[in-house]
C-alpha cells in the first residue's frame, strides 16, 4: 500500500460580477508535490450559471477554464508558464485575483492517489454528487 502523501487544492470558481462577490464552482485544482502531481478538473454547469447572470459569455468563460489543465500539464502549449516548476505553476493558479475566474483559498489533505482525490472533490465541490 502506498503511503499517503500531503496534497493542497484549491476550487476554481466563475464570478460572473466581481462587484457582486457571486461565484459558481466549476473545477478543481489539485497539487501533490512528493508525487510530482499537478492537475485540474473542469466541470462548468451552463444553466446555473446563466440563472446566475444571463449575460455571460459562455464560450469565452470556457476557453478561459479550458487554460487550467494545460498550464497545470505544462510544455510549449501553455506558454511561458508552462515552463515553470509544477509549485511555480500552481501558486501562479492559485494566487489572488479579481477576474471572472478566480479560485478558492487552498486546502490541503492526505492522500494515497492524487487523481482519485481529484475527482472525489470535483463530483462533492463542483457537481454537488457523491462519487461511489
Amino acid at each position: 500500500m502506498p503511503t499517503r502523501a500531503s496534497y493542497d487544492y484549491a476550487v476554481i470558481r466563475v464570478v460572473p460580477r466581481v462587484e457582486r462577490d457571486e461565484f459558481l464552482n466549476a473545477g478543481v485544482i489539485l497539487f501533490c508535490r512528493t508525487r510530482r502531481y499537478l492537475d485540474a478538473r473542469i466541470w462548468l454547469d451552463r444553466h446555473r450559471l446563466l440563472m446566475l447572470a444571463p449575460d455571460s459569455d459562455l464560450e469565452e468563460i470556457e476557453q478561459h477554464l479550458t487554460h487550467i489543465p494545460l498550464i497545470c500539464a505544462g510544455g510549449a502549449t501553455s506558454g511561458p508558464i508552462g515552463a515553470l516548476t509544477l509549485s511555480e505553476r500552481f501558486h501562479w493558479l492559485v494566487a489572488p485575483r479579481s477576474t471572472i475566474i478566480q479560485t478558492s483559498m487552498v486546502h490541503c489533505g492526505l492522500t494515497n492517489d492524487p487523481a482519485a482525490t481529484l475527482d472525489r472533490l470535483l463530483c462533492r465541490l463542483v457537481q454537488h454528487t457523491r462519487q461511489v
